[in-house]
């Protein structure tokens, strides 16, 4: 039985997406190629992997599969591009929030390592607006940023933009939103911090601070302890905490960009591609 990395990448981007059409634009193919791929896998696998609905919802035998085709697919990219690129070497200096760096960073440094061991990181993390004037600077080769691509840096990628959520437990709204919302939020500069506020007061809603850290896991202890309700992206909300739908403002979204300095270092190239393909799949 032989699966090709194109039905594997089809099949990965609708796991992730929940849909055909999210799917197609992020593997660069029609809606009905993409479609045809997974129909060829459940084919040959002889099970059905999706549940066809609203959303595309992994069957049992598809939640099975969809390990080793992470896996298969994760090997064939590695191997090509350290066979492809053998030879690079540097030091890029990298700069990204510290919630990415929670989420994100463990992955992002063990796989890219593995790949090129001869390409040097050298990684900090701080609160966006921080890390942009520090890129501005010149302290940085590239930086992750939650906030939309500047006009002035060209050698810009905006990656995705994203719902930011209230989380933490519902019971807080209704007891002390008459009085003042305990809130536990990053210190100053942190752009979530501001979109929290800039709601709540809009909208007329008295607040507090019951607690701040620029730590993501302390915030997430925070939360979990009750001290308070937070904002955080969709995707990083651990699956312990509450998503509070109701009884709160709409937020802005919150857009994510990397910048990158105007240099033609094939490393700095390889790692920016690098990056983006991790945070979009």
């Amino acid at each position: 039985m032989n699966f090709d990395t194109v039905a594997l990448h089809c099949f990965l981007a609708v796991s992730d997406s929940k849909s055909f059409t999210k799917a197609a634009e992020q593997v660069g193919r029609t809606q009905s190629a993409v479609s045809q791929q997974i129909t060829k896998l459940e084919y040959l696998l002889g099970k059905q992997l999706f549940k066809r609905g609203k959303l595309l919802l992994l069957t049992k035998e598809g939640e099975l599969f969809y390990g080793y085709a992470k896996q298969i697919f994760t090997l064939h990219c590695e191997v090509f591009d350290r066979f492809k690129e053998p030879e690079l070497e540097g030091e890029i200096r990298f700069g990204m929030p510290e919630d990415f760096a929670s989420v994100y960073l463990s992955d992002v440094l063990i796989e890219f390592s593995r790949i090129h061991p001869r390409i040097f990181l050298n990684v900090e993390c701080d609160l966006t607006l921080n890390l942009f004037e520090r890129f501005k600077k010149g302290h940085f080769d590239l930086v992750l940023v939650k906030m939309s691509r500047p006009e002035e840096f060209i050698n810009g990628y905006d990656i995705y933009t994203e719902d930011l959520v209230w989380i933490g437990d519902p019971k807080l709204i209704k007891q002390d939103i008459s009085k003042s919302l305990p809130l536990v939020l990053s210190p100053l500069p942190c752009v979530y911090r501001s979109r929290a506020i800039k709601a709540l007061e809009n909208s007329d809603i008295k607040w507090r601070l019951v607690f701040s850290s620029p730590s993501y896991n302390g915030t997430i202890a925070a939360v979990k302890a009750g001290l308070g309700i937070t904002v955080l992206p969709l995707t990083m909300v651990p699956p312990q905490l509450t998503i509070i739908k109701e009884g709160l403002p709409i937020l802005d979204n919150t857009h994510v960009s990397l910048l990158k300095l105007d240099t033609k270092s094939q490393a700095l190239g390889t790692f920016e591609k690098f990056v983006i393909n991790k945070l979009k799949h």
